[in-house]
């Protein structure tokens, strides 16, 4: 297995990051998932578009996205898959023990993984945990993620394979690593992004392609809503057959059952819509 680091490709066992970057001292770095199909990745565009708004909202220096191209192209070259995973990850490089910068650089890694087809349907719970929608990082993909680290292994303590968490003022706010959409009266709903939800790029297909509205939703939402389903790079649209104790029966339903295809055949359409 190859990846690129900095300049360009490197086997994976060969491949270095020093012990002081402040990715890994800190969390300081901004990262994106992209789903890649025989070789080819869907919505590079839009995740390239959110990644340097990321690295703007952390402070970090503009990536070079025509570097991030060429270094994505080259990885998935160099590891044919079917259906991937490619990480693009981009930190504050070489800086102090502490969360002061260095000036030595920032480090860009692409690597890639075998992914697998998502299930139709899946379970999930909620965690008394809140999202700060006020926060300085909300909105920002960041390399940040411990606190989803204990959410999800809750879930799957549970037997569940994601964790949906509100916000501080009791919303229904977002997964660990996907938005939520659930379904009222044969209406699709998501949450707004000013419940402090990340602006997915399948989130953002999804409304676009099936009318989704963007709505303010209570957490109780998940305990009398129709349907449920999630959405993100690797499970595209998903169902969801069970929240906490209450049973999904048909899962997807039909409205998600519409979405999946909807989005499944846009998809197949254009792979950087």
């Amino acid at each position: 297995m190859k990846i690129w680091l900095n300049d360009g490709l490197q086997d994976i066992d060969d491949a270095r990051v020093s012990v002081l970057d402040h990715g890994l001292t800190v969390g300081d770095g901004v990262f994106e998932t992209v789903k890649s199909v025989a070789g080819r990745p869907f919505a590079l565009t839009r995740h390239l578009t959110r990644l340097a708004g990321s690295a703007r909202g952390l402070g970090l220096p503009a990536p070079d996205l025509d570097e991030v191209r060429r270094a994505c192209a080259a990885v998935l070259a160099a590891n044919p898959l079917a259906l991937g995973r490619l990480r693009i990850t981009y930190t504050g490089g070489i800086s102090p023990l502490g969360s002061d910068r260095g000036d030595q650089g920032t480090t860009l890694v692409v690597a890639l993984a075998d992914a697998a087809e998502p299930a139709a349907s899946t379970a999930v719970i909620t965690v008394p945990w809140a999202r700060n929608e006020r926060g300085a990082l909300t909105g920002l993909k960041t390399t940040s993620y411990a606190e989803n680290v204990v959410a999800l292994a809750r879930a799957r303590e549970q037997g569940a394979s994601e964790a949906l968490f509100g916000n501080t003022v009791g919303q229904l706010c977002e997964g660990t690593g996907t938005n939520v959409f659930v379904v009222l009266d044969g209406e699709i709903h998501t949450p707004s992004l000013a419940s402090g939800c990340l602006a997915g790029i399948t989130r953002e297909l999804t409304v676009q392609w099936t009318g989704a509205r963007e709505t303010e939703l209570p957490l109780d939402v998940l305990a009398r809503a129709d349907e449920v389903f999630l959405t993100s790079t690797l499970r595209d649209v998903q169902g969801v057959h069970r929240v906490d104790g209450r049973q999904l029966p048909g899962a997807p339903g039909p409205v998600t059952a519409k979405a999946m295809r909807v989005f499944a055949e846009r998809a197949a359409d254009d792979l950087d819509p």
